[in-house]
């Protein structure tokens, strides 16, 4: 296993802790998903290198219990991130916000929320049956004193009961998003490949990439987002679908799927020094929310 967050070094206890959380939560990913096995040896084979660009979560807002982003950000922020960059989808009645270590080699993270008051009524009662199940949120202790088995269970663990497949379908044909959330509850949706950290000539940008992986036949979105020398390009595999568990058994629903990131690095027209862009595109977002659509509905 390339674990992508092993060349960071600590700088302290909390960031030690950060990386294992961040190898733990990659190691249920990787477990998943062959096609991420499929790149990890295919960066292996070129000798290249494995960073991790950025990690995705998804969240339902929620008044009472209170939910969304917070769900999943404090925990990062006792881990020394904080907010960067805030993001509007008003077509998919989403809204996100990316958050960036003090560590500048720590991955980024892009964490998202369905506005919940803007579905139907209909919806918005599924919502809330799945809601009142919530478990009791993290407290002060675990914040201020994280155990590794609890952060994890956090993101492995759906923080409610499995919902029955109606709800599951109900709540689709308005957000995929939301559905999603439903039955996969707080886990990772994606990590990233930073490409620019190959540093092998056959996985030099995101065209080579993307065509190794097809030709390892792994299946990849048709697009690549961006412009070619854009600041940020993107691009990923279909996502995976498994089994979930229903109130009922169990269903087929879309997973995870992984993503490849580019960021060339470009003059600074002030200073003249070479950076790379850390945000995102809201457009290019928007357009990657879609790749866990079942079925091919898009939003």
């Amino acid at each position: 296993m390339l674990a992508p967050h092993r060349s960071i070094a600590p700088q302290d206890d909390a960031e030690r802790f950060l990386i294992e959380l961040l190898d733990g939560l990659w190691a249920r990913y990787r477990s998943r998903l062959e096609p991420v096995r499929r790149y990890e040896a295919l960066v292996e084979r070129h000798g290249g290198i494995f960073r991790n660009d950025h990690i995705a979560f998804r969240t339902l807002a929620w008044q009472d219990p209170a939910a969304g982003i917070f769900s999943i950000s404090r925990l990062f922020e006792a881990l020394g991130y904080s907010a960067a960059g805030c993001y509007e989808f008003p077509d998919k009645k989403l809204s996100s916000i990316h958050y960036r270590h003090r560590n500048p080699l720590m991955p980024k993270l892009f964490i998202s929320q369905l506005k919940t008051w803007e579905l139907s009524d209909p919806a918005r009662a599924v919502v809330g049956r799945t809601m009142a199940g919530h478990r009791p949120p993290p407290g002060d202790d675990l914040l201020s004193k994280p155990s590794l088995d609890a952060y994890l269970r956090h993101f492995a663990e759906r923080p409610w009961p499995a919902p029955p497949k109606a709800d599951v379908e109900t709540l689709e044909r308005e957000s995929q998003f939301g559905a999603w959330v439903l039955v996969h509850g707080y886990d990772v949706n994606h990590f990233t490949a930073s490409v620019d950290s190959h540093g092998c000539e056959a996985l030099s940008d995101i065209e080579k990439t993307v065509a190794a992986l097809r030709a390892e036949g792994v299946t990849m979105k048709a697009e690549i987002e961006g412009e070619r020398g854009s600041a940020l390009r993107q691009s990923s595999t279909t996502a995976a679908v498994l089994p979930v568990q229903t109130a009922e058994g169990t269903m087929d629903w879309t997973y995870a799927y992984f993503e490849l990131a580019e960021r060339p690095a470009r003059p600074n027209p002030k200073t003249g020094e070479l950076e790379r862009f850390e945000g995102f595109f809201g457009a290019q977002a928007a357009n990657l929310f879609d790749v866990t659509a079942f079925g091919g509905r898009k939003e």
